[in-house]
């Protein structure tokens, strides 16, 4: 059973960076593929980035490529997402998951956070 539980949303203004958090309760973290999706009000959940277990390959939606860099710390369980020049459509609760490969689809992932919201205003 793995437990995620992200931290580091907030409100910030257009252009402002954040360094979301997710910190992981498993033995084998490193045998898990870890990602950060989005789900705006009224809006299906959506990829935004992945990371291969060992950090080593990276995949990100195209909406943040360039802006956002996700890491991961194997020795800690956790992986980041930080968030720059952030612009009122990143506004979405963010999600950690995890699962075996760092592909875009949601449906790979079989475990969960509880999200962080980010809000962005102009």
């Amino acid at each position: 059973q793995v437990q995620l539980v992200e931290s580091g949303g907030g409100s910030v203004q257009t252009g402002d960076s954040l360094r979301l958090s997710c910190a992981a309760s498993v033995r084998a973290f490193s045998s898990y593929a870890m990602a950060w999706f989005r789900q705006a009000p009224g809006k299906q959940r959506e990829f935004v980035a992945a990371l291969s277990k060992n950090g080593g390959t990276t995949n990100y939606a195209d909406s943040v490529k360039g802006r956002f860099t996700i890491s991961r710390d194997n020795a800690k369980n956790t992986v980041s997402l930080e968030m720059n020049s952030l612009k009122p459509e990143d506004t979405a609760v963010y999600y950690c998951a995890a699962g075996p490969i760092p592909t875009s689809n949601r449906w790979t992932y079989n475990y969960w956070g509880q999200g962080t919201q980010v809000t962005v205003s102009s």
